[in-house]
C-alpha cells in the first residue's frame, strides 16, 4: 500500500573541528567575526526528511513514494533511490537550483555551527499531490513553506488522510496557519520541543489538539513517546540500545514506523512500539540512512523488546 511522503531531500555535509568554538570566538569581537576552522574530518550524508522516512519505510517492507524537489546536483541521490527501489516519479528536478543542503561543523564539545541552503526545496509547491495517483496515506513533512501549505490542502481535496509533521519547519508558520494544518490533518506528529511551540503558537493544549485530529503523537527522546487517542493516552517506552551514536534522523525513522503501522492496520500501542524500535535502530548508526537491517532482524528485535510479534 503506497504512502506518499511529501518533504525534503537534502545532502548533509558534516565536518569535525578538533578545537572549541569558544576558544576561537572572542566575546568582545563578535560584531566582526572572521574566522576559519580546520576540519580534518568530513563526510557527506544522504538526508532530508522525505529521504530518511522513505529509507526506513522501505526497510520495513512498505511502499514509499517520495514527492520532493531537487537540484542540478541530485544525480547521486536519485541513483541511490533507484538502487533502493524507491520510486522517484514524483521528484521534480529544478535545473536552475541546487539540492537542499546543510553544512554542519561540530567542535570538540559537540557544539555545532550550521549553514542551511534550501535550494530547490523552496520550489516544492510546483509538485501536485494529484500527480501521485492512488495512495493510501500521506505525510506532510518539513519542506518548502508554500509546498507544505499546498500539499496539505491537496490531500484534503483528494480525500487522502495525512500526518502533519511540521518538524524544524514549524517556526515558518503563524498560530492561525498551524491551527489550520491541524484542522486539515488526520494525524499530528511532533517531538516534545515542537509540541511546546505548537501549543504556544496556536493557544491550544495538547488535549485540545488531540480532540481535533484522530491521533496526536508526541515523541520525547529517551523518555519514549505519548500517543493521544481521543481522551486516552498510550505511553510508549524507549527501546534500550548498547550505544547512542547519532540522533540525526531518529524522528524520521519513528514516523516511518507510524506510516507502516497505519497502512497495515495495526493498533496504536503496536504502532508506537514499532516506531520506537525504528528510532532505536537508527540512533546506533551515524547519519540518517546508514543503518542496513533486514525485515527479519526488525521482527526479531521487536519480539525481544516487547514479547510478541507485530
Amino acid at each position: 500500500m503506497t504512502s506518499l511522503i511529501c518533504g525534503s531531500i537534502a545532502f548533509d555535509t558534516i565536518m569535525s573541528f578538533d578545537g572549541r568554538f569558544s576558544e576561537a570566538l572572542l566575546a568582545d569581537q563578535l560584531h566582526k567575526i572572521n574566522v576559519a576552522f580546520l576540519v580534518p574530518s568530513i563526510r557527506r550524508e544522504f538526508g532530508g526528511c522525505a529521504g530518511n522516512i522513505a529509507y526506513n519505510l522501505k526497510l520495513l517492507g512498505g511502499d514509499p513514494l517520495v514527492m520532493a524537489t531537487v537540484g542540478q546536483d541530485s544525480g547521486p541521490y536519485l541513483d541511490r533511490l533507484d538502487r533502493l527501489e524507491i520510486s522517484r516519479r514524483c521528484i521534480r528536478v529544478i535545473d536552475s537550483s541546487y539540492t537542499a543542503q546543510a553544512f554542519i561543523t561540530t567542535d570538540a564539545d559537540n557544539n555545532q555551527i550550521t549553514a542551511f541552503h534550501p535550494g530547490a526545496m523552496a520550489l516544492s509547491h510546483q509538485n501536485k499531490v494529484s500527480d501521485a495517483g492512488a495512495v493510501k496515506l500521506a505525510i506532510i513533512a518539513p519542506d518548502g513553506r508554500d509546498g507544505m501549505l499546498q500539499h496539505a490542502q491537496d490531500c484534503v481535496s483528494a480525500a487522502i488522510p495525512f500526518i502533519f509533521d511540521p518538524g524544524q519547519g514549524l517556526p515558518m508558520f503563524s498560530g492561525p496557519e498551524l491551527a489550520h494544518f491541524i484542522e486539515l490533518a488526520t494525524y499530528v506528529a511532533v517531538n516534545d520541543y515542537e509540541a511546546e511551540l505548537l501549543t504556544e503558537r496556536t493557544g491550544l493544549t495538547l488535549h485540545e489538539i488531540a480532540q481535533r485530529v484522530s491521533v496526536l503523537v508526541v515523541t520525547r527522546g529517551e523518555q519514549g513517546a505519548e500517543i493521544f487517542v481521543g481522551n486516552d493516552k498510550i505511553d510508549i517506552p524507549c527501546v534500550a540500545v548498547d550505544s547512542v551514536v547519532d540522533p540525526t534522523g531518529c524522528g524520521d525513522a519513528f514516523r516511518a514506523g507510524v506510516l507502516y503501522g497505519l497502512t497495515q492496520g495495526m493498533d496504536w500501542a503496536t504502532i508506537g512500539r514499532l516506531s520506537s524500535l525504528m528510532g532505536a535502530i537508527k540512533i546506533t548508526h551515524q547519519g540518517g540512512q546508514n543503518h542496513a537491517v533486514s525485515r527479519a532482524e526488525i521482527d526479531e528485535r521487536f519480539h525481544q523488546a516487547f514479547g510478541y510479534r507485530f
